[in-house]
């Protein structure tokens, strides 16, 4: 397999694995203080595991301006520092927050909002320009959207992006983002529990990178959890939004999910692969579109992440024995 991809009809090279940054922006709530984060981080350790997967051949990383209400931005720019040009950074904008109390509310899908949010990444970053700048908002009414496409392309003329995005799981609104010659990808949620054919099939029409968001399902597929193993009280997990399937009522991992893993296992640990490398395998096999970009809290995780690109993908049976075992 090929260790680097495409960005879309961008033209800009990507390693074939991308870094998300949500984790290590640690914690932050929104207003009724309900958990947005994974948990406590250590900000020198992000550091490090950044830079680890620099050396591993990592060249992208995936952040948002609300993940712990702008500490991610900020975490990912120091480590980058001035390795900043051997990297594709993609963030994100939509989302209103309060940096102060570390609490977001709300949305704003203004064009001026926009200008605003991005001037602010920049700083954050400690960057001159984003590479792939992502509206955050997965719902929003397409008529808004289409105001907003037009806005990035401009600024793709000013030379503060290179390319955009939506993140969104709806293809028809995916779809309005594509009529922008600078828009480059989607981003959604895929992985082997969650196949989305019909996103993958717009972005293999209209050249488009899927950029997969839970590629191991918020860490069921990466062997971890348990059934009745509630997450720690600061972790999204413990009170999981209607989004977030897997984690019932937050007291743990659900029984039904674990089970499809466990059906699973010996497939995706095959060629000596963890169970969240082969679930990265099977993304890569899925369409050569895809981009995961799995989260990460330790130089371990990094490493582990990282580890899946000189293993390959699966092979196309085994992913015909994958649909057989989950009766796709």
């Amino acid at each position: 397999m090929e260790t680097t991809r495409t960005l879309g009809r961008s033209g800009i090279e990507v390693s074939a694995l991308g870094f998300g940054c949500w984790a290590i922006g640690g914690e932050w709530q929104g207003p009724e203080g309900q958990p947005f984060g994974w948990g406590k981080v250590d900000d020198e350790e992000s550091v490090r595991a950044v830079r680890r997967a620099l050396d591993l051949g990592v060249t992208f990383f995936d952040t948002s301006d609300n993940y712990g209400t702008g500490h991610s931005e900020r975490v990912l720019g120091r480590a980058l520092g001035k390795r900043r040009a051997d990297v594709v950074v993609a963030t994100k904008w939509g989302y209103l927050f309060d940096e102060r109390t570390r609490t977001a509310d709300g949305s704003d899908a203004s064009p001026a909002h926009l200008r605003r949010a991005l001037t602010a990444s920049l700083r954050r970053l400690d960057t001159d320009h984003v590479d792939l700048y992502q509206f955050h908002i997965g719902d929003a009414e397409p008529e808004q959207a289409a105001l907003l496409r037009d806005t990035c392309e401009d600024l793709v003329r000013e030379g503060l992006i290179r390319a955009y995005a939506w993140s969104t799981d709806d293809p028809a609104r995916a779809a309005v983002f594509a009529e922008g010659p600078h828009c480059a990808a989607v981003q959604h949620a895929l992985n082997v529990l969650q196949d989305a054919p019909e996103m993958l099939r717009l972005c293999e029409e209209a050249g488009l990178a899927s950029i997969n968001r839970s590629p191991l399902a918020m860490g069921l597929l990466a062997g971890k959890r348990r059934a009745h193993q509630p997450p720690e009280s600061g972790d999204i997990r413990s009170r999981p939004p209607a989004w977030l399937q897997g984690f019932g009522d937050g007291s743990g991992a659900d029984p039904e999910w674990l089970a499809r893993v466990e059906a699973l296992r010996s497939l995706l640990t095959s060629e000596g692969r963890t169970l969240a490398q082969g679930a990265l395998a099977w993304l890569w096999a899925r369409s050569p579109a895809t981009v995961p970009i799995p989260g990460f809290r330790s130089v371990a995780q990094a490493e582990e992440n990282a580890g899946a690109m000189a293993k390959g993908a699966l092979t196309g049976g085994q992913l015909a024995e994958i649909d057989r075992l989950l009766g796709r």
